[in-house]
C-alpha cells in the first residue's frame, strides 16, 4: 500500500490529544514529553505541528485539557499556524474541587452585552474570526516553522504609483520554492502507528513490518513500552538476518526500535540509533531521511539531563548534524535547528563546569 493512500486516510481523522491536571500530555495515545524548560502546551502544538508536516496538509485535533478545564476543536497547519475549527467548551469539574481555568487551549474572551463574564484567552490559539488571520504563534525552537510562509512588510507613508521600471538585462529567474523540512522519525513512526493498516518499505519487507508493528502497538496501547522495547529488539534481529542489515525495512524497524526506546524513558539508547541511522541513510545518498533521524536523535538528546553525557552525545550530534548540512538538502536548508543545539551545547558546558567548581 502506498503511502499516499496512506496520507488520504489520516486526512480526514481527528487526533484525540489529553492535557491531564498534572501537565502530562498524549496525542492518540503516544506520551508527549517536553523538552528541558518547554511548557508541556508548546510541546503539544509541536507535536501536532510535526504530525501536519508528516502528512503534507493541516490536521484536526480535540483538545481535551484538563488544566484549562475545556474542550477545543483544533486545525494545525505544517506551518505552525493554529486555528480553531468550533466552539470552545466547558468540561465539569470534578465534584468538591475548584478546577480555575488556565486559559492555555480555552476559548478566547467574549465580549459584549449579555456575556457572562470574561473568558480566559487562549495561548496558542487564535481567536475565531470571519476575518482572515494577519498572523499565527509560531512553534519554539527546536521545532523550526518551514522556511517560505514569510509575509511582506508593511511600508509606512503615503501611497505613489509606481514609476517606469528600469531594465538594464534580462530579469532574473524566481528563485524555487525551498525544499519542504521533513518531519522527524519519531513524528513519522508515532504518525504511521495512528494508521488503521501498517505501510511498510518495500514489497518483500511488508510481512516483517506488518507483524512487528501489530505486536509492538498493542503492547503500547496496553501500556507495556518495555514489552514493545523487547518486541522491537526481537523485530529488528529476525528482520536483519532474513533481509540483510541495510535494507530498507531493517532500518525502517531500527526506527520504530528508537522511537519505543524514547516512549520507554532511555534517550541514550533512542540517540544512538537514530545518529547511527543517519550516518547510513547519508551514506545511502538519502538525505531527507538522514535529517530526520538527525532530528530524533536531536530530540532524545535534548531528554538527557547530566551535562557530561550531554555534551559527550552533543559533540557526536554535531559532527554528524554539520556534515549533513555541508551538503544540498534539507539539513543545509534549515539551519536554525543546527544553531540551536549549538547553543545548548555552550549552556552544558557552562553547567558542567559549575558542578566540577
Amino acid at each position: 500500500m502506498s503511502r499516499l493512500s496512506f496520507e488520504k486516510r489520516r486526512g480526514d481523522r481527528t487526533v484525540q490529544v489529553r492535557v491531564s491536571a498534572t501537565g502530562a500530555a498524549s496525542v492518540a495515545g503516544t506520551p508527549v514529553l517536553p523538552a528541558p524548560d518547554e511548557d508541556i502546551h508548546d510541546a503539544v502544538l509541536g507535536h501536532l505541528q510535526h504530525l501536519a508536516t508528516a502528512h503534507g496538509s493541516p490536521i484536526r485535533a480535540t483538545i481535551h485539557d484538563d488544566t484549562a478545564g475545556c474542550l477545543v476543536p483544533l486545525e494545525i497547519s505544517p506551518d505552525g499556524t493554529t486555528r480553531v475549527t468550533g466552539t470552545p467548551t466547558r468540561l465539569p469539574a470534578a465534584p468538591g474541587t475548584v478546577q480555575p481555568p488556565r486559559g492555555v487551549f480555552g476559548p478566547p474572551p467574549v465580549m459584549g452585552v449579555g456575556s457572562a463574564g470574561p473568558v480566559p484567552s487562549a495561548k496558542g490559539v487564535p481567536a475565531p474570526s470571519t476575518a482572515p488571520a494577519a498572523s499565527a504563534e509560531r512553534i519554539p525552537e527546536p521545532l523550526p516553522v518551514p522556511a517560505g510562509h514569510s509575509r511582506p512588510e508593511p511600508v509606512s507613508g503615503s501611497r505613489t504609483e509606481p514609476g517606469p521600471e528600469l531594465v538594464l538585462g534580462p530579469k532574473p529567474a524566481p528563485e524555487p520554492d525551498p525544499e519542504p523540512v521533513p518531519p522527524s522519525r519519531f513524528d513519522a513512526i508515532a504518525e504511521e502507528m495512528l494508521a488503521e493498516t501498517p505501510v511498510a518499505e518495500s514489497v518483500e519487507g511488508a510481512q516483517a513490518w506488518a507483524g512487528a508493528w501489530r505486536r509492538i502497538g498493542d503492547a503500547v496501547s496496553e501500556g507495556r513500552v518495555d514489552r514493545a522495547a523487547e518486541l522491537a529488539s526481537r523485530a529488528v534481529a529476525d528482520a536483519s538476518g532474513a533481509l540483510g542489515p541495510r535494507h530498507p525495512e531493517v532500518l525502517h524497524l531500527r526506527e520504530l526500535s528508537a522511537y519505543i526506546a524514547y516512549l520507554t524513558g532511555d534517550p541514550a539508547r533512542a540517540f544512538a540509533l537514530s545518529l547511527d541511522l543517519a550516518r547510513k541513510r547519508a551514506e545511502a545518498g538519502d538525505p531527507a531521511t538522514a535529517y530526520g533521524n538527525v532530528r530524533s536523535a536531536a530530540t532524545a538528546w535534548r531528554a538527557v539531563r547530566d551535562p557530561e553525557q550531554g555534551l559527550r552525545m552533543g559533540r557526536d550530534l554535531i559532527d554528524v548534524w554539520t556534515s549533513l548540512a555541508a551538503e544540498p538538502g534539507p539539513a543545509a536548508a534549515d539551519p536554525r535547528p543546527l544553531e540551536s543545539a549549538r547553543t545548548r551545547m555552550t549552556r552544558l558546558a557552562e553547567r558542567a563546569a559549575a558542578a566540577d567548581a
